[in-house]
């Protein structure tokens, strides 16, 4: 049910009307959700090289800059570009649209969950509970060796790379503790088959027992900023309404499509955010 044609004012508030009778909300969300933080989506190659012009005079798009290939081949490079995202992660303020969301998810009896694709932290940054959070292809802020020798994962907490202009990580790259290796971020890349899950899988077994638990409750899915081209977020989205009867509000500026019965919302996170936010204050 894509419900843009209709005023603003009737869908804000069939969508709070709908978040109000809810007893349990998943948050999902993509990397759309961070754009209005100010931190970059990289649609595109022209959106990647826009970014890092470095990365563009080499030719390389993101899905294969992505790759746990480069910290074998050349790991000032992989360093730079992944060192460069800690920091940047690191110091960008997750937006009003986090407050608002936590603030309502925070009202209802049989609580709520987040799932997300971004590897930012910026959802336990904005104070969602560490244990209600599913990081679906890791985080930035832990680190786990290339090889890897073993299951550890250990914070980035005290990690900085500097980089020079040459877009090359100049400062000493950290290494897995058991084996003295290069480490690299906790973080699943593409045609990554060295990546540590333990951590989200636990995160999986967290979720997973928790809607177990609420399945037969009213649950609704808001999903924001997730597109086609990683469609990981969407399936599982879709999946959670076919399989608890959840009904799905998918906010996005682009990709808004939905299954029949479902609902959409064609803009982006911060704005649609606010605007249901408002409508459901006055319930």
């Amino acid at each position: 049910m894509a419900i843009k044609n209709l005023s603003n004012l009737n869908k804000y508030k069939q969508i709070a009307q709908i978040i109000k009778n809810a007893d349990a909300i998943v948050i999902s969300a993509g990397a759309g959700m961070g754009v209005d933080s100010g931190l970059p989506d990289f649609r595109g190659p022209q959106g990647f090289w826009r970014e890092y012009p470095a990365i563009e005079d080499l030719g390389i798009r993101f899905e294969e800059m992505a790759n746990p290939f480069w910290f074998e081949k050349e790991p000032t490079l992989a360093w730079a570009f992944y060192g460069h995202r800690l920091k940047l992660y690191r110091e960008t303020k997750p937006h009003k649209g986090f407050d608002m969301l936590l603030e309502i998810a925070k009202e209802k009896k049989n609580g709520y969950f987040v799932l997300t694709s971004n590897v930012d932290g910026h959802f336990p940054k904005a104070g969602f509970s560490d244990d209600k959070i599913y990081e679906i292809h890791g985080s930035i802020h832990h680190l786990q060796c290339t090889k890897p020798c073993c299951t550890d994962i250990w914070q980035a907490k005290n990690l900085e790379i500097q980089i020079n202009e040459k877009f090359r990580a100049i400062s000493k790259l950290p290494v897995c503790p058991k084996c003295g290796r290069i480490a690299r971020p906790n973080i699943l890349m593409f045609g990554d088959f060295y990546w540590v899950s333990m951590r989200s899988d636990k995160q999986s077994d967290r979720f997973y027992n928790w809607i177990s638990t609420v399945k037969n409750s009213k649950i609704v899915v808001i999903e924001i900023g997730a597109g086609k081209a990683v469609p990981t977020i969407r399936l599982k989205s879709q999946r959670l309404v076919r399989n608890y009867n959840a009904t799905l509000i998918r906010i996005n500026p682009r990709d808004f499509d939905v299954p029949d019965g479902q609902i959409s919302l064609a803009e982006n996170a911060l704005s649609a955010i606010t605007q249901i936010f408002n409508e459901h204050q006055k319930l």
